[in-house]
């Protein structure tokens, strides 16, 4: 059985493929809106589980707490991305624009989890912990993908 970093480590990848494809697509195309769906519905789906099944119980925890806040912080930075690029016509520049900059966050986001977060709680969360953890947030991805 994983742990929940390799679950979360996992949905991660999946999302950096979709963010790839996404700024190589061009003009208001059938693959531009499949890919920005796909990725909207990956990133939000994440985004719950991730706060329920690995952010909640971190944030009680001193040492955790201020990073738990940051990481669902930034969350809401993504989440604003995503309504701005909602809110462009496909074909504008803006709209490529607006999807580099989702990049961007995405990825430091990712990054900062993968790189600081997870060792961090890798302390915090006993072995047990990290495996129904890792249950617990694949069940809620599967169920709501």
């Amino acid at each position: 059985m994983k742990n929940i970093f390799e679950a979360i480590r996992k949905d991660h990848d999946t999302q950096r493929k979709l963010l790839n494809k996404l700024v190589e697509t061009s003009g208001d195309t059938v693959e531009r809106k499949q890919t920005f769906e796909a990725l909207k519905n990956e990133l939000e789906v994440h985004a719950d589980a991730e706060e329920r099944h690995f952010y909640k119980p971190l944030i009680s925890n001193d040492m955790m707490q201020e990073k738990a806040r940051h990481g669902i912080a930034e969350h809401h930075e993504i989440d604003e991305l995503i309504e701005k690029l909602e809110e462009t016509d496909l074909d504008s520049s803006a709209w490529l624009k607006y999807a580099k900059d989702l990049k961007h966050k995405v990825e430091h986001h990712l990054d900062d989890e993968e790189h600081t977060f997870f060792q961090l709680a890798g302390k915090v969360f006993s072995e047990n912990k990290k495996v129904s953890l890792a249950k617990d947030y694949t069940n809620y991805m599967n169920a709501n993908l």
